[in-house]
C-alpha cells in the first residue's frame, strides 16, 4: 500500500463521537439562546447526528447525557440510533446540576449527598447495559472555594471509594473515563484538577479506568501533547473532549483557536498508537451563537484535516533529523506537514466513501435546516439550562 492510500485509509476509518448535548440550545453560564429547529428530545437529537454522519461518514457515534437524554425505554433509544445508520456511545453521567451538590457529590462531607451522586453514576451504568455503550463518562465540578473550607485529602479518600465502587460495577467491556478541568466551577481547589490527579485515580482502579482529555481544560500554554504522549504510553488515555479555548473552558469549535495545536495531538496520537480504536474521540462543544449541525460538521472536518496532516508527516525523516541532533530540520519535518493543503486528499476520500466532498456545502443544500425548523414547532426544546 503506498503512503497516500495508507493516509485515505486510516482517514476512512477514524471516528469521530458527537455529543447530544451539542444539538440541543446552549449559551453561557448567564443565558441559554435558543433556535429554530433545535431537537425537543433525544430521538431528534438522534436524526440531527444522523445528518452529521451521513454528510462526513465518520461521525457514528453519539455520546448521551444522563439526565439530558433521560427516557423511559433505553433499548428503544438504541434502536432508533440503529435505524439511522448510528451506535450510542459514551453515557456522561452529571452531578452538578442538583441543589444537593452544591458543596460537592462524590466528594461531599456529607454521606448521604456521596451515596445519592454514586446511585445515579450506578444508574449510568445500567443505562449502559441497556444501550450496548462501553464507556462511562465521568466528569466532576467537585472542588472548594475557599482554604479551609473542606479537607483537601478526605475529600480524594470520598473520590476513592466512590469510584471503586463503581469501577467494581463495570462489565468485562465497559470502561470508566475520568476527565479533569484546571477550574470552575470550583475556583481554589478542584477535586480532579490534572492530568496527574486523574491518571492515579485511574491506576490504582485498573485497567477498564482511563483518563479523557478536554483540550479545553488547561492552564495557558500547557503543553497538551506531552500528556496525550505520556498516558498513551502508559496505556491511560481513554479519549478525548475535543473543542477549542482562547481563554479557558470556552467550548469552541476543536481547532478554532489553535490549529496547530490540534496537529500537534494528533501527532502524538498517531505516533503512539492511539487511531486504534481504543481512543474515543468525541467533540465537547457549547455552540452559542452558530448554527448546530453546520458547526459540528465543521469541527469533525478540522479533526479529519488535522489528522490528515499528522499521518503525512515523514517520520523518517523526522527520526533522522531527531537522531542527527538536527533541530531546524527536526522542526521543519513537522511544519511541513502542517503546512500541507490536506483538503483534497479529503474530497478524494469523502468521494471515494460516496459522499458529497464538500459536506458545509451539501447540508446547505440539503434543506434539512429548513425542515427541522419546520417540524419541530411546539413542545420543549432540548438544552442544558441556565
Amino acid at each position: 500500500m503506498t503512503e497516500r492510500a495508507a493516509v485515505k485509509a486510516a482517514l476512512k476509518t477514524q471516528a469521530v463521537e458527537t455529543p447530544s448535548w451539542a444539538y440541543g440550545n446552549s449559551g453561557t453560564r448567564f443565558k441559554v439562546f435558543a433556535q429554530q429547529g433545535v431537537p425537543r428530545d433525544p430521538r431528534e437529537k438522534l436524526d440531527d447526528a444522523a445528518k452529521v454522519h451521513e454528510l462526513t461518514g465518520v461521525a457514528p457515534t453519539v455520546a448521551l447525557h444522563i439526565p439530558w437524554d433521560t427516557v423511559d425505554d433505553y433499548a428503544a433509544l438504541a434502536r432508533h440510533a440503529e435505524d439511522r445508520g448510528l451506535r450510542l456511545g459514551a453515557i456522561n453521567s452529571n452531578t452538578f446540576q442538583d441543589d444537593d451538590y452544591r458543596l460537592g457529590s462524590v466528594c461531599h462531607p456529607d454521606a448521604s449527598v456521596r451515596r445519592k451522586a454514586v446511585d445515579h453514576l450506578l444508574e449510568c451504568v445500567d443505562i449502559m447495559d441497556a444501550t450496548g455503550s462501553k464507556d462511562l463518562k465521568l466528569w466532576f465540578a467537585d472542588g472548594t472555594n475557599y482554604p479551609g473550607q473542606d479537607d483537601i485529602r478526605a475529600r480524594q479518600d470520598r473520590l476513592a471509594e466512590a469510584l471503586a465502587e463503581v469501577y467494581e460495577r463495570l462489565g468485562d467491556d465497559q470502561r470508566m473515563l475520568l476527565e479533569y478541568k484546571l477550574f470552575e466551577p470550583a475556583f481554589y481547589t478542584t477535586d480532579v484538577p490534572d492530568w496527574g490527579t486523574a491518571y492515579a485515580h485511574c491506576l490504582r482502579l485498573g485497567p477498564k479506568a482511563r483518563v479523557v482529555v478536554d483540550t479545553g481544560h488547561h492552564a495557558p500554554g500547557t503543553n497538551i501533547e506531552f500528556i496525550v504522549a505520556t498516558l498513551l504510553r502508559e496505556g491511560k488515555l481513554g479519549g478525548f473532549d475535543f473543542n477549542s479555548r482562547f481563554y479557558a473552558d470556552d467550548d469552541l469549535m476543536v481547532g478554532a483557536a489553535d490549529p496547530f495545536q490540534l496537529f500537534r495531538i494528533m501527532y502524538e496520537v498517531v505516533r503512539g498508537g492511539g487511531m486504534s480504536g481504543d481512543v474515543a474521540f468525541m467533540l465537547d462543544q457549547c455552540h452559542n451563537v452558530e448554527s448546530k449541525i453546520p458547526a459540528i460538521v465543521r469541527s469533525v472536518m478540522n479533526v479529519q484535516e488535522a489528522t490528515a496532516k499528522a499521518l503525512s508527516v515523514d517520520r523518517d525523516a523526522l527520526r533522522a533529523a531527531q537522531r542527527d541532533g538536527d533541530v531546524l530540520g527536526a522542526n521543519s519535518v513537522l511544519m511541513d506537514a502542517f503546512s500541507t493543503d490536506v483538503r483534497p486528499l479529503l474530497r478524494e476520500v469523502r468521494e471515494e466513501m460516496g459522499l458529497d466532498p464538500d459536506p458545509m456545502a451539501a447540508y446547505a443544500r440539503s434543506g434539512w435546516a429548513e425542515k427541522i425548523v419546520a417540524e419541530r414547532v411546539g413542545g420543549e426544546q432540548a438544552g442544558w439550562g441556565a
